[in-house]
């Protein structure tokens, strides 16, 4: 089995703002979400697409089915980013 890489931001001691908002961006999509594991969305959105991700060895998993999960995640989470940054253009171009 191999190792899960440790997912490193490129920015320091952001990770508890990712997570917070992963949370809030996946709440808005309707899903439900643990507060104090946002992570574990993964498990509703797998359910949702038909693919059988559980805690624990999913080695029984093809690659492309675990990346439409975190796929879907990341997309929805890079939509809002893109959303937000252009609510702040748009206010910094106002007189």
């Amino acid at each position: 089995m191999m190792a899960r890489r440790k997912r490193r931001y490129a920015v320091p001691g952001v990770e508890q703002g990712m997570q917070a908002f992963k949370a809030d961006v996946m709440k808005r999509e309707g899903y439900a979400v643990d507060p104090n594991r946002p992570d574990d969305v993964k498990y509703e959105v797998a359910k949702e697409l038909g693919v059988p991700l559980q805690p624990g060895d999913n080695g029984g998993l093809t690659t492309e089915s675990v990346g439409h999960v975190g796929g879907k995640i990341g997309g929805t989470m890079v939509r809002e980013m893109i959303r937000l940054a252009q609510e702040q253009i748009a206010n910094r171009e106002q007189p």
